[in-house]
Formats: C-alpha cells, sequence, structure tokens
C-alpha cells in the first residue's frame, strides 16, 4: 500500500479524534471555570433562565421563586402591545367566564344593598330557585361566615357564593318580617350569561337588539332575537353595540354573515407569521334584504368593530353614533402546562376596504394607551364631529366608492354626539353616590308584594308614572346627605324619574322592562329609528360621502346618559 492510500485512510479518522478531544478539553475548561467563578451550569438556556437560577441557588435570603416569575411576566408582557396580555392559573376561568356563556354558581342576581346582600332576581330554572330563595331575600351568612352589617366588595361575594358544579354552599337568609334565618344549602349549578341583552319592537316594523358581548352563545341568541322579532312582523333592525368591548370573533362574523349576500368580504386578519386571511360570506344569512343600522360609540371596540366595518364598507347599512374604540388587534390564546395563559397578539384585523381597525400605539407604553379615551373626552371629540380630525392619507373606498377613514376605530356615517340634556351636578352627585339606585331598591322592597302582581313592564310603569317619585327621592337623597337644590333638580327632574321607574321596574322584569324605558328618549335610537321609517339607511342612495352630524347639544358634566345604568348593574353568582 502506497504512502498516500495510507494516508487516506488513516487522515479522516486523526480528524474525528482531534474533534472530539477539543469537545472535552472544552467543556472540561468551561466546567472548570464556571466553578471558579460561581456560577457553573448557567451556560445554557437563554439570559431570564439563567438569571433567575442564579437567584435561586445563590441570593443571600430565600425567594419565592414562584412568586417572583408570576410578578415578572406581566412585566414582561407590559412592554409588548397593549393588549397582549398573561392571565395567572386562578384568574383564567374567572376572564373565560363572561365569554363562555356561562358558570358555575348558584343562579341569583344581588346587590350590596348598604350593607347586606340584597337578592334581586331568582334566575328561573336555576339552582337558587329549586333551593327555594326568593326575589328581596336578605343574605346574612355564607357558609356560616356573617357577611351582614359589614363593607364587603362585590368581588369576594361573587369569589364565595359561585365555585365548583355540583359543590354545596350554606346560606342564611332574612326573609321579609320572618323572625329567625331562614337555612338553605344551595347546589351549584351552571349559570347563563347572556349577551343579548334585550330585544324588542321599538317602532313599527323596526327590532331593536342591544348585544352587550360576543361570546361563545351570542350567534344563537341572536338568531333567537330576530326569529322573535320577525314573529312580531319587524323588517328592518337596530343593532345596537354601544359600550360592546368585543369577544370572539366567530360569533360577530357569523351575525355579519344574516345580512350579507355571499361572497362579500367581512374581515381579514394578517400578521408576521400569520399570511392573510380572508372570510366571506357564504349566502345563508336570513336578513339579506332588511334595512339595518348599527349603533356605536367611543366604547365599542373589536369584535363590534369587525361589524361595523363590515357593514360600512360593504354599503349594508349606516353606522349612527361616534366614533368606535379602535381594537384591532388579534389576540390568540395559549394555555401554558401550570394551567395559567397567554393571550399573545399575532395579526390585526382589517376591514373589507383594507383599514386596519387598530389605533396607534407604542410598545410599552400602555399608560399612554389608556389615556387615549379621556383625551378624546377633553379634546371635545364626543360633542362635535368637528373635533375629529381625518388623515387625508388614509382614505379607503367602500364597495359602491363612498370614502371611509383609517387611523384607528370606524367613523360613524352619521354622528350622534352625547346627550347631556338634564344632566347638572345634582344629577351627577346622586348617580355616584349610588342613592339612586339605592332609593329604587327599597321602594321595590317595599311594594314587592304588589308590584309582583303586574302582569307585565307596562303596567308598573304605568302606575309608576302616576308616583310622586322625584319629590319622594330627594328626600331620601336629603337623609343620605345630599340637599335639595331646587334649581337643579327642576333641570334633572324629568331624567331622574326616568330612570327611577327603569331600576324599579327592572327588578320586576329584567331588561326587558328596564330598556323600552330607559331608551324611551335615547337621542342615537331615535335618529336610527327616524332613518329606518325614513327609508334611507341605504349609504349609496342616501349620504355624499361626507360625515353627517346632529346639531350638538350644550356641554355637560362628563355622563353619558346611555351607560350610566352600567353602574347599577347587580351582580351575578
Amino acid at each position: 500500500m502506497d504512502k498516500n492510500s495510507k494516508q487516506s485512510i488513516w487522515l479522516p479518522v486523526i480528524i474525528a479524534v482531534s474533534i472530539a478531544l477539543g469537545i472535552f478539553v472544552g467543556n472540561h475548561y468551561r466546567t472548570l471555570s464556571g466553578y471558579r467563578s460561581g456560577n457553573a451550569g448557567y451556560g445554557g438556556g437563554n439570559k431570564i433562565d439563567a438569571i433567575l437560577n442564579i437567584i435561586n441557588k445563590q441570593y443571600v435570603d430565600t425567594v419565592d421563586m414562584e412568586k417572583l416569575i408570576e410578578g415578572t411576566i406581566p412585566k414582561i408582557f407590559s412592554e409588548l402591545d397593549p393588549h397582549s396580555v398573561y392571565i395567572s392559573a386562578e384568574d383564567v376561568e374567572r376572564a373565560n367566564e363572561d365569554l363562555e356563556g356561562s358558570f358555575s354558581g348558584i343562579g341569583v342576581s344581588f346587590n350590596m344593598q348598604t350593607d347586606t346582600i340584597l337578592v334581586i332576581s331568582v334566575i328561573p330554572g336555576g339552582p337558587s330557585e329549586k333551593a327555594g330563595l326568593l326575589p328581596f331575600d336578605r343574605i346574612i351568612t355564607i357558609n356560616d361566615s356573617v357577611y351582614a352589617g359589614r363593607k364587603v366588595s362585590q368581588e369576594e361575594i361573587m369569589k364565595n357564593l359561585r365555585g365548583a358544579k355540583n359543590s354545596v354552599v350554606k346560606l342564611g337568609v332574612k326573609r321579609g318580617n320572618e323572625p329567625e334565618l331562614l337555612t338553605f344549602e344551595v347546589t351549584r349549578g351552571d349559570v347563563p350569561v347572556n349577551s343579548v341583552d334585550v330585544a324588542y319592537k321599538v317602532a313599527d316594523g323596526i327590532g331593536y337588539i342591544k348585544i352587550s358581548k360576543f361570546g361563545r352563545t351570542t350567534y344563537n341568541e341572536f338568531i333567537t332575537a330576530i326569529a322573535k322579532l320577525k314573529l312580531e312582523n319587524c323588517k328592518s333592525f337596530v343593532i345596537d353595540l354601544r359600550s360592546n368591548t368585543g369577544g370572539y370573533m366567530e360569533a360577530a362574523v357569523n351575525m355579519i354573515n344574516e345580512f350579507m349576500p355571499e361572497g362579500s368580504l367581512i374581515v381579514y386578519t394578517e400578521g408576521k407569521a400569520f399570511p392573510r386571511s380572508d372570510v366571506y360570506a357564504n349566502g345563508t344569512g336570513t336578513c339579506k334584504d332588511a334595512p339595518i343600522v348599527v349603533l356605536t360609540d367611543e366604547i365599542s371596540a373589536s369584535a363590534s368593530e369587525i361589524f361595523a366595518g363590515a357593514i360600512q364598507d360593504n354599503d349594508r347599512g349606516l353606522i349612527i353614533g361616534r366614533r368606535t374604540y379602535g381594537k384591532g388587534l388579534v389576540q390568540s390564546p395559549i394555555s401554558l402546562s401550570d394551567g395559567s395563559e397567554i393571550r399573545l397578539t399575532i395579526a390585526r384585523y382589517y376591514t373589507p376596504s383594507g383599514r386596519c381597525i387598530q389605533k396607534q400605539y407604542t410598545l410599552g407604553e400602555g399608560e399612554e394607551y389608556d389615556q387615549d379615551i379621556y383625551n378624546r373626552f377633553m379634546h371635545g371629540e364626543f360633542d362635535s364631529a368637528d373635533s375629529i380630525k381625518l388623515d387625508d392619507h388614509l382614505k379607503y373606498q367602500t364597495a359602491g366608492g363612498r370614502t371611509v377613514y383609517g387611523g384607528g376605530g370606524i367613523m360613524p356615517d352619521i354622528f350622534i354626539p352625547r346627550d347631556t340634556s338634564g344632566i347638572s351636578s345634582y344629577f351627577t352627585s346622586v348617580v355616584n353616590s349610588g342613592v339612586l339606585y339605592l332609593y329604587a331598591l327599597e321602594y321595590s322592597d317595599h311594594h314587592r308584594k304588589e308590584f309582583a302582581a303586574y302582569k307585565d313592564y307596562e303596567e308598573l310603569h304605568a302606575y309608576l308614572k302616576q308616583q310622586p317619585l322625584l319629590e319622594d327621592f330627594t328626600n331620601f337623597a336629603a337623609k343620605k346627605g345630599i340637599r335639595k337644590r331646587p334649581h337643579l333638580i327642576a333641570i334633572s327632574g324629568k331624567l331622574i324619574e326616568k330612570q327611577l321607574q327603569a331600576y324599579i321596574v327592572r327588578n320586576f322584569f329584567d331588561d326587558a322592562g328596564f330598556y323600552p324605558i330607559f331608551l324611551s328618549d335615547d337621542v342615537t335610537l331615535l335618529r336610527a329609528v327616524k332613518v329606518l321609517q325614513e327609508g334611507k339607511s341605504n349609504p349609496i342612495f342616501n349620504t355624499d360621502g361626507n360625515l353627517q352630524s346632529q346639531a350638538s347639544t350644550p356641554q355637560g358634566y362628563g355622563l353619558f346618559k346611555e351607560i350610566i345604568h352600567e353602574d347599577a348593574v347587580a351582580g351575578l353568582v
């Protein structure tokens, strides 16, 4: 064998041995160096893991690493966009309950009346009704712990009354003039969470549907509401998305599909790691020819904006109200091994014309982002369309050639300023103090047997309109420390009376009785009804492509009549 042949045989072996020896020496040296520096074993992995390991093993005091990690993760997410979040394992279930359509509880709505848990209503067929609880019962004890006579947060009450399905909670209840506490053992079960608050005929041939969120059951609730209204000969619809902060995109898409002809683009999403994905109407909708108006405000966000944007960009109907929030980031829920969850922004929503719904933000500037609504209010945007500056560089065209604008949120076709009529500092005081709602509760409690005999909310409302509620209320408020101010009461009197009537009726007929009274003079809803009655909901034939505006009302005290009642909604457990 010649010399070259021998080299060709041994050369690969020599190289392999040299590499192995180099790896061995390198590892030995790295281990030795690490030992000498006191940091053995921290060379691999990422920097965060290394730092946590160093703290765990070398920090002078014992550290609760789990607590440290739970406190660190939210700080990481705070450096991202404003909607990427981390949810701890103990909060995941609660975070999802409102959108999932149900939770496990006892099946009552309640309010903390001064210092006592007052049952407002009992869900038909629910756990509490089966156990024997009644409206206006007072819950004194929960599992032998006293909850009356002390200040307890609504969150704490909900935490103790909600619980695992089929678990039992023991309640001590004071009922009317009964001398002794009544004891009930309630087996917790599924309690429905409705997202369609109300559906009723608001005018001849016109149905009104208010949707509070887009949850797992929203589409089915919506279809049921549409069917109910069609049975009442409603052929046109007002969809109220004011104060609706969004939810599941699928629910919004399914609802939009009911109004769209086949092939209409509804929305598309696109992100760095997610190619563009288009969603089209499939043509199976039951309201494809029904005139429609959508109501929005500055709280309408996410799925609400998808709905409004699809209606507007396809020239399918009119958007009436105020500019929406501007939340167009897509979050994907990702479950972690310990039961916690991250909701990571993976894409953006775009309307059919190509507008990005998301308003501008800066990474890590969450507080500034949260101030946007307040800044819009201070700038006068809620009172006048003229204060809204549209960016000419962000012009888009609807399917019919109308000009719409990007830059965040959905601009309405018809702008309606906030309604400040009847609002005074006295009204602000009675609302913010909770006295308005407290009076309605006590009044309802004192008349519970009498009012329970009314067969519908119209009868009860007619009775209440004949009662001296305003005078009685102002006397009640004065005893609670809010002095009478005749001039301001004269300004706000009708508004106070209407809200008292609505709250009292709600205690006996729920939202089905509340909203027709509360919204009886709502300027945005009245404008929507007028548009539909005049046959002007088709934007192609009835707008000139510019933002229309209703005359602005006077500057008020910063309260919004459309959402005041949200502060007085009872807890659900």
